[in-house]
């Protein structure tokens, strides 16, 4: 009877497949299966730190949120960044703020910062929406078709449904704290 070795990289001998020499042992390598082995781990250990990402993420995204529906009521002012008053991005960074987590301060800056980008369809609560061309305006998505934002001089904070208006004038989403 031949016996096996189980280290790692380490040659295991068997018997022949049938119809080979009786007493020929057959060499096999152990280092494919040690392979396959670890990188399973290494897969659920990416899978298990992305879905702590996920989580961390998430509970950021409704502290943001909250602080978001607070502002609701308060004036909107060009170059306003709280607290009392804001301008679109002032509050998507100051409710980011809130989460712990530093974002720049216009909308553009925010969008080329954030590198976890996000498709309408793909967005979730606490994503930022940004809008026109330019990316010049930005909204806080609360979830189900809705959002907060700080529209424009002579307004003040809202949440306001997603029409297809703004589905239209859509120009990308990011995912802050990711």
């Amino acid at each position: 009877m031949l016996t096996t070795t189980a280290a790692l990289g380490a040659t295991l001998l068997t018997a022949g497949p049938a119809g080979a020499a009786a007493g020929t042992p057959q060499r096999v390598t152990l280092a494919a299966s040690a392979t396959k082995a670890t990188s399973t781990k290494t897969a659920a250990t990416r899978t298990s730190s992305a879905t702590s990402r996920a989580a961390k993420q998430s509970k950021r995204a409704t502290v943001a949120i909250k602080y978001a529906y607070k502002q609701i009521g308060d004036p909107y002012r060009y170059g306003g960044s709280g607290p009392g008053s804001w301008d679109c991005s002032g509050l998507a960074q100051g409710s980011w703020r809130k989460a712990g987590v530093k974002l720049p301060r216009t909308t553009q800056q925010i969008y080329r910062a954030v590198k976890h980008k996000v498709s309408w369809k793909g967005a979730k609560a606490g994503d930022l929406l940004f809008f026109y061309s330019g990316r010049t305006h930005v909204g806080i998505y609360v979830g189900h078709g809705y959002m907060i934002h700080a529209p424009h001089s002579g307004s003040h904070v809202k949440k306001i449904k997603l029409t297809h208006y703004y589905k239209s004038q859509f120009n990308g989403g990011v995912r802050p704290g990711y």
